[in-house]
């Protein structure tokens, strides 16, 4: 298989496993020859973004620290969406993978999946493609779950973050802290999130969240 030009093409495995960064790096190594950053956190992943760097690619694991759920995808799909993101996760449930898809993901790769076969739809992806699973369906989305998507998928970056740290528990004040803006400046994106997700309330909205988060989506059950 043909490697892919150094020159141009800058990458990013973000996984709090080294182990299974090694094998992703064994992945990448049959059909890459540039410039490979590693992240360990999501924190990580956006200091990596954050100096300039010309990425063209992400490896994500959606269960890496500093993320909760989707969080991770929809705040670097929101920040950077020019930057194809690729889930790499050990959670290969059907629904799972179509929320990854519906938030724009470039792809899905089971971490499962053989490292040829990895290699295989990492190519795809460089030459512009989408690759998930051949046996998944990624169709199907009820529509009350859709409408949900595509509201979360209007939130900012900063509003993404804020929807985040308002799942954790924190108040006002921590989110400041944590964000380094002023406490009105909090409650602004909180009504924003509250207008954009259809809710009236900070618990609604963090119901609303928890519905699509991993692990803990559901199909509607008709009443």
């Amino acid at each position: 298989m043909p490697s892919i030009s150094a020159s141009k093409h800058r990458l990013v495995i973000a996984d709090d496993h080294p182990l299974f960064r090694g094998a992703l790096r064994e992945a990448v190594s049959g059909v890459f020859e540039g410039e490979l950053y590693e992240a360990g956190s999501f924190d990580e992943v956006t200091r990596i973004l954050e100096r300039g760097n010309d990425i063209d690619l992400i490896l994500l694991d959606l269960t890496m620290p500093g993320v909760r759920g989707f969080s991770g995808l929809m705040y670097l799909r929101a920040q950077y969406p020019s930057v194809p993101v690729v889930v790499v996760s050990a959670n290969d449930d059907p629904a799972v993978i179509r929320r990854c898809m519906e938030f724009g993901a470039s792809g899905f790769i089971p971490k499962t999946l053989g490292i040829e076969d990895m290699r295989k739809a990492i190519s795809r992806i460089f030459d512009g493609g989408v690759w998930t699973p051949p046996d998944v369906d990624i169709e199907g989305s009820d529509a009350e779950t859709a409408e949900l998507v595509q509201r979360l998928s209007t939130l900012t970056p900063q509003q993404v973050r804020v929807l985040m740290m308002l799942s954790e528990g924190l108040l006002n004040k921590q989110i400041a802290y944590e964000l380094s803006v002023s406490e009105a400046t909090v409650k602004a994106h909180v009504s924003a999130i509250l207008q954009k997700l259809g809710v009236d309330s900070r618990t609604q909205a963090v119901i609303a969240a928890s519905k699509i988060e991993l692990g803990q989506w559901h199909p509607m059950q008709a009443s």
